[in-house]
């Protein structure tokens, strides 16, 4: 959910404290690489949703962004994929591409316009939670997803793990080295953008092993969590991008967490 990151840093160029829905901010996300998370992220969570979601369905990407993951599920699925996110120019931005085929919903006060209870057959959450500052603001971004959810559709939740932080992946660093946080600590995360060069931003630290009992607060049911790894990703992630790199920190210390959980009844 991009409007509650915030982007910073001299390898930014941004200003302290811009937030990434500001046009310009909006604008660095999407040039954001995400090669960490094409690799062992993306793929997982579409094969996740695979088994739940088809043609004529309805996904909710709850957190959209410029709207890339939303249009490529679109695509990969055969499903009506609805992104939602609370920064109006990162829907701009989602809108206005020449891929788009999903559609897009603001978020506002925590609620998604437009859109009535129980009307999505699942919903993906990718890389929200760490850009929340409460635990609160989790219960509360669980408990609408629970709301757009039809009882026993999935969530699809993917995060990272602040417990590798130092380490330096392909495309991300999360914290400093050396460092260890407790939940909700700011967490400065490094970002690898497609021109080589690196975006920093402020996170929060959200421990995986948090979110279970969150999910069970706001009504889910048969919580799974599952690290990926890079033996696995040969089979899910596009080859060339797994032939592009050796991944050896990816491969030393998987930094991404699929969370699956059901809507209860």
């Amino acid at each position: 959910m991009s409007d509650w990151s915030q982007a910073s840093g001299p390898s930014g160029g941004a200003p302290e404290g811009a937030a990434w829905s500001g046009h310009e901010g909006a604008r660095a996300f999407a040039a954001v690489e995400a090669a960490t998370d094409w690799l062992l992220g993306y793929p997982f969570v579409l094969r996740e949703l695979a088994g739940h979601i088809g043609a004529g369905q309805v996904l909710v990407d709850y957190g959209c962004g410029p709207g890339k993951v939303a249009d490529h599920a679109a695509r990969v699925l055969g499903a009506r994929v609805l992104g939602a996110d609370t920064s109006p120019e990162m829907l701009d931005l989602a809108r206005a591409s020449a891929t788009a085929v999903a559609e897009y919903h603001l978020v506002e006060d925590g609620r998604v316009t437009d859109l009535p209870d129980g009307c999505a057959d699942a919903v993906m959450c990718n890389h929200v939670l760490a850009s929340l500052p409460t635990e609160d603001a989790l219960l509360g971004v669980f408990t609408e997803i629970r709301r757009l959810l039809r009882p026993d559709a999935p969530l699809v939740l993917l995060t990272t793990d602040p417990a590798c932080s130092g380490t330096a992946y392909a495309s991300l660093r999360i914290g400093e080295p050396g460092e260890s946080y407790a939940p909700g600590d700011p967490v400065t995360v490094r970002l690898r953008r497609t021109d080589g060069s690196w975006q920093e931003m402020r996170n929060h630290a959200w421990p995986v092993g948090l979110h279970p009992a969150l999910l069970e607060r706001a009504r889910f049911r048969d919580v799974v969590q599952h690290r990926p790894s890079v033996d696995e990703a040969l089979a899910v992630a596009a080859p060339d991008l797994v032939a592009a790199r050796p991944w050896s920190a990816e491969r030393a210390a998987p930094p991404l967490v699929i969370t699956t959980a059901l809507a209860a009844r």
